[in-house]
């Protein structure tokens, strides 16, 4: 089964994370997918816009923590640095494409799949969805933008508060903060998605091109640093029992 899907018609790019089974938990298969698609799409000039979403009951889930903790100590920084930095790369291509990106966000979204809804320019999300870190309970450092970018849509206070505590951030809050457009339920998610792409192919391309390029974030050099800090802590002793207690909550 591919790990994404993408599907061009009528102007439209689709791209799924295809990885249901796993919650679309970010892997280097999945990683390497979404960036092949974002390189597919960069380069066909008929595509007017971008729809991101995902298959299964979560949108992501982030970074696979099982996958990272089946990575033998010595080996897992190596595996991070791939893994991390093919998801700053998809988050920084997102952000540079010159159509519209629209996120479709149902069930949750945690850790690093924080950037691909950051990368967005509008997104819809279903009351049921939420956002969360789970970092400091791992013990992972943040990345996928939760301290480079984060804080400049929501202030850093609320940011350093949500982190720190782990705070769950629920679809409503999601909407009140600027973090999405619309909160819409699951039934009529489709069709508020396509009401904005119908409007949409009716701009131009070039003003639409101009005004993603002036509004980017500037995030290179933040995600950077989000990617050297998680490789200082990966290989931890203290983030290899935090990643055991995690995956063995439920036992």
């Amino acid at each position: 089964m591919s790990a994404t899907l993408l599907d061009i018609a009528d102007g439209v790019a689709r791209l799924t994370l295809n990885r249901p089974e796993r919650h679309n938990s970010l892997v280097p298969a999945l990683l390497d997918s979404v960036n092949a698609d974002l390189d597919r799409i960069a380069g066909d000039r008929t595509i007017r816009a971008v729809v991101l979403q995902a298959s299964g009951r979560s949108f992501s889930t982030g970074g696979d923590v099982a996958g990272f903790h089946a990575v033998p100590r010595g080996q897992r920084r190596t595996y991070a640095e791939g893994l991390v930095g093919s998801l700053n790369h998809a988050i920084l291509a997102l952000l540079h494409l010159p159509i519209p990106v629209i996120g479709r966000i149902h069930g949750p979204l945690t850790g690093g799949s924080l950037g691909f809804l950051l990368a967005c320019d509008l997104a819809a999300i279903t009351p049921q969805a939420f956002i969360q870190p789970y970092y400091a309970q791992v013990g992972f450092s943040p990345d996928g933008g939760w301290t480079a970018m984060l804080p400049a849509r929501i202030g850093a206070q609320r940011a350093r508060e949500i982190q720190l505590l782990n705070q769950r951030v629920s679809a409503q809050e999601a909407l009140q903060l600027g973090l999405v457009t619309a909160c819409i339920e699951a039934d009529a998610l489709d069709a508020t998605i396509e009401g904005w792409l119908e409007k949409l192919k009716t701009m131009q391309p070039a003003s639409v091109a101009s005004t993603k390029a002036l509004l980017a974030d500037d995030c290179a050099a933040g995600l950077e640093a989000e990617l050297r800090n998680f490789l200082d802590l990966i290989d931890r002793e203290d983030t290899e029992a935090g990643m055991t207690r995690f995956l063995n909550r439920g036992a």
